[in-house]
């Protein structure tokens, strides 16, 4: 696109905005004066949008360019300077046209194309996929936003726009849409402190996903809106009179209804009824300083009745999102309860606009300060996710994390030197003390609150100051998990007792690999320039390291074979590489079939037609995996798995070729096969309900449990499944290994009674 030529607005094929109007008309009489470079930045992107749009329309049938004007729009009300605003308007030229991010850049400059771009992969986000591949767009989403938030306020206003005209979409695409608003944008507009977006994009969501409950709360808030309205007029002239008397001059007093949702939600909360919630609408006094805030205070408690146990100070101690606010209820001239807020017109702004309300790159004209820094502390709770993308390997934690994070509310305490620490909801000390610092947490005795002693699962409270005291030979109880409610509190725990175990955890590795490979030239191996590479490629430093992950399950051993062999394959020297070949191949190799051989639907095995035989319990065999049948004095053949300690000392002719049937049906269902598992895990509450969850979700029956516990040590648990086949095992082991509670995982061949 080498030119671009701009019509007159009357031409253009949608309702143009007065904003929009203003800078097109400007543009059309340069003639007389330069057009400043950020209208002019603005305009160059419209019609570039407009240009490539031109052919596109959106369900509703109307020409698609009006939805980029539109998030566009919405980013201006924000604040947005020019940047952000070229960016809405070319946020889907990229993903829905033959433009390059490389032209994007040529054509409106390097911080516009960084924006694109970043929006551009978010957008292709779906949230409602898989837990994996949710938990890495999770991971993607807050990377992107540490980098520069701007780019989630794009999405955020795109966002609001499609659930605006969301009506035209099929039910199920609406629902969709409306519980990932629900879960994921309106939360993050929240933790931004965008109250507008927040507030619309919750009501829109309820609107989709609960449509009778939000009819019905439409119609009772608008049966009572004129008693409402009469009553609000009659205090509000109340509160100005009495303010003006004192000296303070109010910027505005005015009473907005509080959202659908809000009410509604409130009403579930407390198992109220629509009449028993009082707070359907708060007032709002907005004076000039702080100090006029806390006098305004006293002048509404003067005029009406405080309610004890109503009033907030979010002034002294601000929201995580900055909100700031003086909240209070009293009863008012009707004996009708009222929720008042009082803050200064900076605080309104933060209130409506949030994050958007003081942008960083207005401040010093450096875009770059956008990234999120590591002293700012409205960004803790984003620093935290991304702290848990390292920490939590287990998707559906991490999830669960993420969204937990996003809708909890925040509790404040303070350090004995007066240090403000925001925590969730319900934590304990144990979380406060690692969130100060790993070590403290570690090394955690006991917690003076408020100057007494307490326990370290106390739910701590607003206001608390918490002292942790320390003693060096001190270390995690497993209790301490069943205290914690932090997700990294949590899983430093887990980390300090898997590091704890790290001895017996490169034992039990080496064990599993020596087993696999043998034992000839077995430490040879280990200290070779191929072990050292899979270590490497594995993300561990050392062969140690790998071998400690090995043994507490975070890698399976068939991933370590095969990477060895590819190693040795690709970088290592002839005689190294027919060694190892040699060391790792099955000791057995896999048996032809006989010419003669027969395959029944009921046998499941083919080459002992007509003969009795049995799977050996000492390594019980499943489908999918190498067998040998061994000729017994009394038991006639015992299918054993190939590489089975007990065969090697079997003479070759006693040894029989057979393989698994892949046709055998047993009354229409394929036959399952007892696996014995132990699982050495980290003892809390539920883990063992969590592992047979992970066992349920593939439909595996569990035979037999059995779970020893000890004091002060990790929980064993026996378990006896029924198996399809060798890759469901596999497929169980990896989805229960991922859990952060596994410290080991390993197959037996019987169960203990």
């Amino acid at each position: 696109m080498d030119a671009m030529t701009l019509p007159s607005t009357s031409t253009y094929n949608l309702q143009v905005p007065d904003w929009l109007r203003d800078c097109l008309s400007a543009a059309s009489s340069t003639a007389e004066r330069p057009l400043p470079d950020d209208m002019n930045l603005i305009v160059r992107a419209f019609e570039f949008a407009y240009q490539l749009h031109s052919n596109q329309y959106r369900a509703s049938g109307e020409p698609y360019i009006a939805h980029p004007v539109a998030v566009a729009g919405l980013i201006r009300d924000l604040g947005g300077n020019s940047t952000m605003i070229a960016a809405g308007l070319l946020h889907d030229v990229v993903e829905d046209t033959d433009v390059t991010v490389e032209e994007i850049e040529r054509w409106f400059g390097a911080e516009v194309r960084h924006l694109v771009e970043a929006v551009t992969k978010l957008s292709k986000f779906n949230f409602s996929s898989k837990t994996e591949r949710q938990a890495e767009n999770f991971r993607r989403m807050f990377l992107a936003m540490a980098k520069d938030i701007r780019v989630i306020v794009v999405k955020l206003a795109d966002r609001l726009h499609n659930m605006r005209t969301l009506e035209h979409l099929k039910p199920e695409k609406q629902r969709s849409i409306a519980q990932e608003t629900r879960e994921i944008f309106a939360p993050l507009a929240n933790r931004l402190g965008i109250g507008r977006f927040k507030w619309e994009l919750e009501d829109l969501s309820f609107k989709y996903l609960e449509p009778e409950a939000y009819r019905q709360m439409q119609a009772l808030v608008a049966e009572r809106r004129q008693d409402r309205e009469e009553r609000l007029a009659n205090v509000t002239e109340i509160l100005r009179q009495r303010l003006e008397e004192v000296g303070i001059k109010c910027q505005d007093i005015s009473s907005r209804p509080k959202h659908l949702y809000g009410i509604y939600q409130k009403m579930q909360r407390q198992q109220k009824g629509f009449h028993e919630i009082y707070d359907l609408a708060a007032m709002r006094i907005i004076v000039q300083t702080k100090e006029e805030c806390y006098r305004a205070l006293a002048v509404v408690h003067d005029a009406f009745r405080p309610i004890p146990g109503r009033f907030k100070d979010y002034i002294g101690l601000p929201k995580p999102n900055r909100y700031q606010s003086l909240h209070t209820g009293v009863i008012g001239s009707h004996g009708r309860p009222i929720e008042v807020q009082i803050r200064t017109l900076d605080m309104h702004h933060i209130a409506e606009y949030g994050i958007a309300a003081h942008w960083k790159y207005k401040e010093t004209g450096s875009s770059h300060l956008t990234r999120i820094g590591a002293d700012d502390e409205k960004f803790t709770w984003l620093r935290q996710l991304l702290e848990w993308q390292n920490d939590l390997k287990d998707a559906q934690e991490y999830i669960d994390s993420v969204k937990d994070n996003l809708f909890d509310d925040d509790v404040y305490v303070f350090t004995p030197n007066g240090d403000v620490v925001a925590l969730s909801r319900g934590a304990t000390p144990v979380d406060f003390a690692y969130r100060i610092h790993t070590e403290v947490g570690h090394h955690c005795a006991g917690v003076r609150i408020n100057g007494q002693w307490r326990g370290l699962d106390t739910p701590l409270k607003n206001g608390d100051i918490v002292e942790i005291i320390t003693q060096k030979n001190t270390h995690p109880s497993l209790d301490w998990l069943n205290h914690a409610v932090t997700p990294s509190a949590r899983n430093r725990i887990r980390q300090w007792f898997k590091r704890s175990h790290r001895n017996e955890n490169i034992d039990r590795g080496r064990e599993l690999l020596e087993k696999e490979l043998g034992k000839n030239g077995f430490e040879a191996l280990l200290k070779s320039e191929p072990m050292q590479a899979v270590s490497e490629r594995c993300n561990y430093h050392s062969v140690e390291d790998l071998l400690a992950a090995l043994g507490y399950g975070e890698l399976t051993l068939n991933l370590v074979v095969k990477r060895l062999r590819e190693a040795v394959k690709s970088k290592q020297p002839i005689e190294t590489a027919e060694f190892v070949e040699e060391t790792i191949a099955p000791p057995i190799p896999t048996p032809k079939m006989p010419s003669n051989a027969t395959t029944t639907k009921g046998d499941p095995i083919i080459g002992v037609e007509g003969l009795m035989y049995r799977l050996a319990g000492c390594c019980t065999p499943i489908p999918g995996e190498p067998i040998i049948g061994a000729v017994t004095r009394l038991r006639g053949i015992s299918i054993h798995r190939q590489g089975c300690p007990n065969v090697e000392s079997v003479p070759g002719e006693r040894l029989v070729p057979v393989s698994w049937n892949s046709t055998q049906i047993d009354n229409g269902r394929p036959q399952t096969y007892p696996v014995n598992l132990q699982i050495e895990v980290i003892d809390r509450v539920g883990v063992f309900k969590d592992i047979l969850s992970r066992l349920s979700d593939q439909n595996i029956n569990v035979r037999k449990a059995q779970v020893r516990t000890q004091e002060g040590k990790p929980a064993v648990i026996d378990l006896c499944i029924d198996i399809r086949d060798y890759e469901q095992l596999q497929q169980s082991i990896v989805r229960i290994k991922k859990m952060s509670d596994i410290l080991n995982l390993r197959r037996i061949s019987e169960l203990t009674e």
